[in-house]
């Protein structure tokens, strides 16, 4: 792992991490926030080299879009936390149940039905989000606004999986008010649920490398930073 940090190899993530970090910090103080928030390293298309030079800097949490390309990586990673973040279909599910400690993009009864059955085969409660597409775009996954809350009251009766909080996409350059509007619909949800299965509902996953610090002004506890960490991803051949 020391060869890591010779010759300067990752000097720019090494300066990303130093930067961004100082981004979030002052980001919490200026909205006054006392809780922590938590820097994920998004690491589609990075090589592990790369992410294992994040994680020695203090990342502690990775988020995962793709199943194959996970599987592909996974042991060559330092140790860290895993969640999955990219739309996921119920027949990769079984693939990653085991693997990841939560499931950020659930947006359907029939996926959370899945994640739990493949939870109780593995004798596991899975930490899921329900993901909120908040701008209503149609080239986008989840649930709209308007069904989030009835759409986590139908998730009760899945006694292996466990309702965290709420994932979503903001539009580019959207208006702030779109960021109120999902803080105000984590709140709502949360201040309705009761009992010991809905005691952990405290994550919002919302912001990216380019407006995690407006997410964090607006409630985000979880931040899923790559290209400002990582530098833009490189093109499949």
């Amino acid at each position: 792992m020391e060869r890591l940090f010779d010759g300067g190899e990752f000097d720019d993530v090494r300066e990303n991490y130093k930067r961004i970090s100082e981004n979030i910090q002052n980001a919490v103080l200026k909205s006054g926030r006392t809780d922590k928030v938590r820097f994920m390293a998004v690491t589609k298309t990075v090589p592990p080299e790369r992410v294992n030079c994040a994680i020695n800097l203090g990342v502690d949490l990775l988020g995962e879009n793709r199943v194959q390309e996970f599987l592909e990586k996974r042991d060559a990673y330092a140790p860290a936390e895993v969640h999955f973040i990219g739309a996921l279909q119920t027949n990769k599910v079984k693939y990653i149940i085991d693997k990841v400690s939560m499931i950020h993009s659930v947006d359907s009864i029939h996926l959370a039905e899945e994640i739990n059955r493949r939870a109780m085969q593995h004798g596991l409660t899975m930490d899921i989000l329900a993901e909120i597409n908040i701008g209503e775009e149609e080239t986008k996954s989840g649930i709209s606004s308007e069904s989030a809350k009835a759409f986590c009251r139908e998730l009760d009766g899945l006694s292996n999986i466990r309702l965290r909080g709420l994932m979503t996409i903001p539009p580019p350059n959207c208006e702030e008010r779109l960021y109120a509007e999902m803080q105000e619909l984590f709140e709502g949800i949360r201040g309705t649920l009761s009992g010991e299965k809905w005691g952990a509902f405290d994550t919002l996953s919302m912001g990216m490398s380019g407006d995690y610090e407006t997410a964090i002004n607006f409630g985000a506890t979880i931040v899923r930073i790559g290209s400002a960490l990582f530098g833009q991803r490189k093109k499949p051949v």
